[in-house]
């Protein structure tokens, strides 16, 4: 794939202005409270924290939103964790197992309290958990036998079997806690009475969240008083507003606006490499796709290199495994990587039964083989992606249809058998150890985002078996390694890139430090330039 040709100054120009006019309403219309209010600076006030990011509040029940609730750190989980994915204490100030691993105890920080003023106790914890326990979250997952508040300060949760991975868990958004008064007379979620750093002004789904820091939560009051996030659809408009002063952080940008933006003194571009994969789910329970020679042959007409180097101006993020460097203990070094080689596919093609014809490829019936890609805009690099990978299939006479269209499509597709093939963004570390997230994805039954039509009883059983905990290093480190080597060979899911976050960040901002692990925006830690 070569690169891109650039663009003519003229179109570009006018586009880019259509754009900038679009930003200014976007900014004006749909989120007035992000500029100062009047007379602020003459009361001493200074103007919101402006965020702009393409996730929008789908709901308030946090198995929907609850990741914009927990980045803004208006709600907490009863666990945190650092970096490197290593568990910290959350609103739980400690947790620990019983001996036979089956009994887990998490004591709630002492003095927490909810945005509300009323003490965080273990009843409301309770609820909340109850709540994220239903399927097909991944609290679901877990042996859990009963969650039950030993006393106002201790939640404990007894489990059938030992299960290592619960308190990384209880990391994950969906299962943020939540004042009782969050819930209305028929147990949904009316309103977000969190006890993070940060309590809710304004809420007004499913574009635009405000919020104050919550002096009632303890430790030093943040520098940052007030933020607001504003849900934007088009990453250039994103970028545009970060250009123009009016977002002091913009997420989500596509690799144009990042080059272009990295040009400009009043805006700076930090970036962190994510354990985030894009890759094309496939149907392999389809007669077409069900035959792994096939799935290989999909993976060999993919020119990673040029699709990086092209799309993502960052050669690189080509995968060449599912799993990039950032997953240290999965992903590995030594493992035949993924290539791009179009006679290796046509070979591979031809012995399972594929024909070249005058309209493209054909079975021994003379069914042609014809298939549908489902992606989204939310990643704005992911129809990009799949514009190529329908072009590059062509090459090999394998016509694919790309259908752009809401990213709950896919699931939907998932459950009711319709999808082909998807090109998805995978997170694989929604919760600090992934092993719940693959057992998730690639267990028996596959999932939503994961394997479908596909199944493998080796890597089911390695899963389980790290998620049970009780191993030592060694034999961790080899249950891995089978499971990384049979997604290599099978391809249930074929890996085309890794990705990195890149945002915006306004020249008045200071102390930015982004999340690895996309669980925060870490806002208390940020503070105003002089």
């Amino acid at each position: 794939m070569t690169d891109l040709p650039p663009t003519g100054a003229r179109p570009y120009a006018t586009r880019r202005r259509a754009l900038q006019t679009l930003a200014a309403g976007a900014a004006g219309a749909v989120a007035p409270a992000l500029r100062a209010q009047p007379g602020a600076a003459a009361a001493g006030q200074r103007a919101p924290l402006q965020i702009v990011g393409p996730w929008e509040i789908s709901g308030l029940a946090p198995a929907a939103s609850g990741y914009v609730f927990t980045r803004l750190q208006i709600a907490e989980t009863l666990v945190d964790a650092d970096d490197e994915g290593t568990l910290l204490p959350g609103l739980a100030q400690r947790f620990e197992a019983s001996a036979d691993g089956r009994t887990w105890r998490f004591a709630l920080r002492p003095g927490a309290r909810f945005h509300d003023g009323t003490a965080v106790q273990a009843r409301a914890v309770v609820r909340c958990l109850e709540d994220a326990r239903r399927p097909p979250s991944l609290l679901s997952t877990a042996p859990i036998q009963a969650i039950e508040a030993e006393d106002e300060t201790t939640v404990r949760v007894r489990l059938s079997t030992p299960h290592a991975a619960l308190p990384a868990l209880l990391a994950h958004s969906s299962t943020l806690v939540l004042a009782p008064s969050s819930y209305g007379t028929d147990g949904a979620v009316r309103s977000i009475v969190g006890s993070g750093p940060y309590r809710i002004t304004t809420l007004a789904a499913p574009q635009r969240v405000e919020t104050a820091a919550f002096d009632g939560h303890g430790g030093p009051r943040p520098a940052v008083g007030r933020v607001a996030y504003l849900a934007a659809g088009r990453s250039e408009t994103r970028a545009l507003m970060a250009e123009a002063g009016q977002a002091d952080l913009a997420y989500g940008l596509d690799p144009a606006s990042v080059v272009r933006l990295r040009r400009r003194a009043r805006v700076r571009v930090e970036s962190v490499t994510l354990p985030r994969s894009v890759a094309i789910k496939i149907n392999a329970g389809m007669p077409a796709l069900r035959d792994p020679r096939v799935r290989r042959a999909l993976s060999l007409c993919i020119d990673r290199a040029g699709i990086a180097r092209a799309l993502l101006r960052d050669p690189g993020l080509a995968a060449t495994q599912l799993f990039p460097p950032t997953l240290r203990a999965w992903h590995a070094p030594a493992i035949e990587p993924l290539a791009h080689d179009p006679g290796a596919a046509a070979r591979l093609l031809a012995e399972a039964g594929w024909r070249r014809g005058a309209g493209g490829l054909q079975d021994a019936q003379g069914e042609p083989l014809r298939l549908s890609l489902r992606t989204f805009p939310d990643r704005p690099e992911l129809p990009l992606i799949a514009t190529a990978l329908q072009a590059q299939w062509r090459e090999a006479g394998i016509a694919v249809r790309v259908d752009v269209g809401n990213s709950g499509d896919i699931p939907l597709g998932h459950r009711d058998g319709s999808l082909q093939l998807a090109l998805i963004a995978r997170n694989y570390a929604t919760t600090p150890d992934p092993t719940s997230t693959l057992a998730q994805d690639f267990g028996p039954g596959g999932g939503d985002w994961g394997a479908m039509g596909w199944s493998d009883a080796r890597v089911a059983q390695a899963l389980a078996a790290l998620l049970a905990g009780g191993l030592d290093a060694g034999r961790a480190a080899a249950l891995r390694l089978q499971v990384v080597q049979a997604l290599q060979a099978e391809l249930p899911v074929i890996p085309v890139a890794w990705y990195r976050q890149a945002v915006a960040v306004s020249a008045r901002l200071d102390g930015v430090h982004l999340d690895p692990l996309e669980r925060s925006y870490r806002l208390t830690a940020m503070g105003w330039r002089a």
